[in-house]
């Protein structure tokens, strides 16, 4: 049984997983978090209520069904954009492929899908292979919350800290706007090669906090 969620701040429906259990791209080569995961909202307010864990768990299982890319399909029908992961990630080579199915299979539903899993090699062929389809863009998303940006990376997107100064053009305003998408679609786009995400929330903002103090006594 295919389960989708529904983001208070999305314009659309999304395919999700459980926050940290699914995602082996957020730890670093010492097995810590890294900046942008030690703040990640999927862990923390609603997110840990069973009621909206269960069906990113059930997800989990789910995609495995020899039958899963047509039942995804056929939910599709209606929706004209669709974004995957508002928790977890791709973490499985084979869901990956699965993904691609899906995606080439709804051309009228613009995919939008974030993901750490570049850091490991295995994964560049399918994310590549996403990515020509006109109606996807895969995210390769920054581990670090102060702009850092992913060098090479066709679509990508960062954290930085809220009034910093970026030289990056495209920066998300939902911040501004109650914390909701509204009419803009640049995580969509394929014009748009850079995303910049304001930190939210009170673990978030105070690791920012701490990072500007330190650069600064540097």
């Amino acid at each position: 049984m295919i389960k989708l969620s529904k983001a208070s701040k999305m314009p659309c429906r999304s395919w999700s997983l459980q926050a940290l259990d699914t995602c082996p791209a957020s730890k670093d080569e010492n097995g810590e978090l890294v900046p942008a995961c030690q703040g990640c909202y999927a862990t923390t307010g609603n997110y840990r209520f069973p009621n909206v864990k269960a069906p990113r768990e059930h997800n989990k299982e789910d995609w495995q069904r020899s039958d899963w890319v047509d039942d995804m399909i056929a939910e599709l029908d209606n929706d004209r954009y669709f974004r995957w992961f508002d928790s977890g990630d791709m973490y499985a080579l084979k869901l990956a492929e699965k993904i691609y199915q899906v995606c080439k299979a709804t051309p009228w539903t613009r995919h939008w899908i974030p993901t750490r899993m570049h850091k490991f090699p295995k994964f560049k062929k399918i994310i590549d292979k996403m990515n020509k389809l006109d109606n996807v863009v895969v995210r390769l998303s920054s581990d670090g919350i102060n702009g850092e940006i992913i060098e090479g990376a066709k679509y990508s997107s960062t954290i930085i800290p809220k009034d910093a100064k970026t030289k990056i053009d495209n920066i998300c305003m939902a911040y501004e706007n109650e914390g909701k998408c509204g009419k803009c679609r640049l995580c969509w786009s394929k014009e748009v090669p850079i995303v910049a995400y304001i930190g939210h929330g009170v673990s978030m903002e105070k690791q920012q906090k701490l990072l500007i103090e330190t650069l600064q006594i540097a």
